[in-house]
């Protein structure tokens, strides 16, 4: 198709997430991506400073995690996960357990972000009921996101995007992101929730809120919310949705802590990008609760691609580039670039604050502006304009880079952000 044909049909019939349509500008048309770049076209490129939502960890095209894909699709592309298994799963679930927190035993298999929140909170409510007890309310932190259905809507607390639907929510109290400053107010906190209200799990992204602008919080505080909710028989869900597979310099988040979650949520960058999945783990007493002659105390949730044997094969082959030294080599790269530039952003007029956590930079512009305003838009084209492809959550400017990225893209990147803040 031309360039043309594709912006109208794409303007009669696609409805675009997170898009008032009226008020928005045509799409960008990307024909293919390669490496750290996509291409629009007419074959300009665009630095993947974000990638792509934080799944194309590995790049674009990436050609291990290709050639998985090709491998497996001519073998089996898919089959009912129920009452049946294969080979991809196993062997991925193999390489999961081996890289996850020590306490993770089980894997439930779905297929975005959202649906490995909802089993987790399905899970917590069921393993309360399974023993003896109904547990109906949810602790997550403010300003947390964690979906767009209905219980990973409730559980999260940016009003932008729940307004509509606020009245068919399940039970969630909020309480603030620790801080030093904080913390035994917090603590008292869930005590007292957990005094006056059946609770059934706390929700949290750990160590990093995404969608709050990557808002961060310390190890050692949010480890001792966990031990408190353990002592009260809450569990523990850390959503790592975001944060999972390297993002901060581990593994994952809650490698940073010596509380372990009872539930964790994958997805994004499982699969780097090439395709859906998401899991959902848990520990051998969350699914001895399950385990059951009675058929009704099974989880009796399904999604018809989960265990899809292509992305499972992606998957493992992903947890491969993960763990390479190569890899790792880069991701600590990339993780004391960021630091040792957040003293050169924090010193310019143009900046409130900077913050970097791994792989993620995050900086606080010094203006107040809507989260998808005018303003917000302005930023998002500059950046477009001079080749790098990011999307600012309102006054933050933030880059997630792959983490193939060289050094010299990374100095181009940087560069770029203080001509911005220049011109800003």
């Amino acid at each position: 198709m031309t360039l043309k044909e594709i912006q109208e049909l794409d303007a009669k019939h696609i409805w675009h997430p997170l898009t008032q349509h009226k008020t928005a500008s045509n799409p960008l048309v990307i024909k293919k991506a390669q490496g750290n770049y996509l291409y629009d076209m007419e074959d300009k490129p665009y630095f993947d400073a974000i990638s792509s939502w934080y799944t194309c960890s590995y790049g674009h095209a990436n050609p291990v995690l290709t050639q998985a894909l090709k491998k497996q699709v001519d073998e089996l592309h898919h089959v009912v996960f129920a009452g049946m298994t294969h080979e991809p799963a196993a062997g991925l679930a193999k390489k999961l357990i081996g890289i996850l927190p020590e306490n993770q035993e089980k894997l439930f298999f779905s297929e975005n972000g959202s649906t490995s929140v909802e089993i987790a909170l399905k899970m917590a409510f069921q393993y309360h009921f399974n023993r003896g007890e109904k547990r109906n309310v949810v602790i997550a932190l403010e300003n947390g996101f964690h979906g767009d259905t209905f219980g990973a809507m409730s559980a999260s607390g940016l009003s932008v995007y729940n307004g509509p639907f606020e009245d068919f929510f399940i039970d969630v109290k909020r309480i603030p992101v620790p801080t030093e400053e904080n913390l035994s107010i917090v603590l008292q906190l869930i005590e007292e929730l957990t005094s006056q209200y059946k609770v059934a799990s706390f929700i949290y992204e750990p160590l990093v809120q995404g969608a709050a602008a990557m808002q961060m919080h310390e190890p050692e505080h949010l480890c001792q919310l966990l031990r408190k909710c353990k002592e009260k028989g809450v569990l523990t869900i850390a959503d790592e949705v975001m944060t999972g597979f390297g993002k901060t310099g581990k593994n994952f988040a809650s490698d940073y802590m010596g509380n372990k979650p009872d539930i964790m949520c994958l997805s994004k960058a499982l699969t780097a990008g090439i395709m859906p999945m998401a899991i959902t783990t848990c520990t051998q007493d969350v699914y001895d609760a399950f385990y059951d002659d009675e058929l009704a105390r099974g989880f009796f949730h399904g999604h018809t691609y989960s265990g899809n044997p292509l992305g499972c094969a992606v998957a493992a082959a992903g947890i491969d580039l993960l763990t390479s030294s190569a890899i790792q080599e880069n991701i600590q790269y990339i993780t004391k670039s960021h630091q040792q530039h957040i003293e050169v952003y924090q010193s310019h007029k143009a900046v409130a604050q900077v913050r970097s956590f791994g792989v993620i930079l995050a900086i606080d512009l010094a203006i107040e502006m809507e989260r998808y305003g005018s303003k917000r838009n302005e930023i998002f084209q500059w950046f477009m304009k001079n080749g790098i492809f990011l999307r600012p959550l309102g006054k933050t400017v933030y880059i997630v880079p792959p983490f193939t990225t060289t050094p010299q893209e990374l100095e181009l990147l940087y560069k770029a952000l203080l001509v911005f803040l220049d011109e800003l």
